[in-house]
C-alpha cells in the first residue's frame, strides 16, 4: 500500500478562505453538511467568508480553536471535489481534508504505486498540484497512517513551524537555554513580540496534543 500528500491550489470557498492569512481548516464531509475544526489567527475572518458561501448551522468555540457546522456540504462545488478522480484510480481519502495558505491538503492510501499516479494525473489536469511526500508502507504495525505520528501531531502554521524549530535547533530548550527569543526574532528578522507569539501558539498545539495522546 502507498500513501502520499497533495497539496492543491484551488479557489473554493475553504481554500480561498484561508488564503493570505495563518489560519487553517480541518474538513470531515457529512454528506448534507460539513463538519470544520477551525485554528489560527483570523478564525473570525474565515468563519464570516464560510458562512458568506456555505452557510453556518452552529459554532462551538473551543479556546483557542473553534468547530464550525456547515449548512451545506462542499460537494455542491462539484468540479472542485476530489471524489470522483479518487473512486475512478482505486484510491482512499484518509481524512480530515486540510485547508491552509489558499490551498488544500489532501492524503490519499493506495494499493499500487500506479493507481497514486493515475490520481495525480487526474486532478494537475485541472488544479496546480505539488506532491508533498510520498512513500510505500511496509508494516501495519508501525507505518499505518491512524498509529502513525501523522494522526495526532497538530498542524502548525508555516510561522509557526518555522519560529519553533528555529527556537529547537538554536536550543532554547536546552537547559540552560543555549539562545534567546530576541536571537531568534533577529535570525528571522521578526519582531520578538511575533516570535513570542507564534512561539506559544506552537507550543500549545503540541502540548494539546500529546497531552490528549498520553
Amino acid at each position: 500500500m502507498y500513501k502520499a500528500v497533495f497539496r492543491i491550489e484551488s479557489d473554493d470557498p475553504y481554500s480561498s478562505s484561508t488564503a493570505n492569512n495563518e489560519t487553517s481548516i480541518e474538513l470531515w464531509c457529512n454528506d448534507h453538511c460539513d463538519l470544520l475544526h477551525v485554528t489560527g489567527d483570523q478564525q473570525a475572518d474565515v468563519e464570516a467568508q464560510v458562512a458568506a458561501e456555505v452557510g453556518v448551522q452552529q459554532r462551538i468555540e473551543n479556546g483557542s480553536d473553534r468547530t464550525i457546522i456547515t449548512e451545506s456540504c462542499l460537494k455542491q462545488y462539484g468540479d472542485d471535489y476530489i471524489e470522483a478522480p479518487l473512486a475512478a484510480n482505486d484510491c482512499l481519502l484518509l481524512p480530515p481534508l486540510r485547508y491552509e495558505n489558499g490551498a488544500k491538503v489532501v492524503r490519499v492510501l493506495a494499493l499500487t504505486a500506479s493507481n497514486l499516479t493515475a490520481f495525480y494525473s487526474d486532478i494537475a489536469a485541472d488544479s496546480t498540484v505539488t506532491v508533498e511526500s510520498k512513500k510505500e508502507l511496509q508494516t501495519v504495525r508501525s507505518e499505518t497512517p491512524v498509529l502513525s505520528v501523522d494522526s495526532f501531531l497538530p498542524t502548525l502554521s508555516d510561522r509557526q513551524r518555522e519560529v519553533f524549530l528555529t527556537a529547537y535547533e538554536w536550543g532554547y530548550y536546552e537547559i540552560p537555554r543555549g539562545t534567546t527569543t530576541a536571537d531568534i526574532a533577529d535570525a528571522l528578522d521578526l519582531s520578538r513580540r511575533t516570535v513570542d507569539h507564534h512561539l506559544r501558539r506552537a507550543e500549545e498545539k503540541i502540548a494539546d496534543a500529546f497531552a490528549t495522546y498520553l
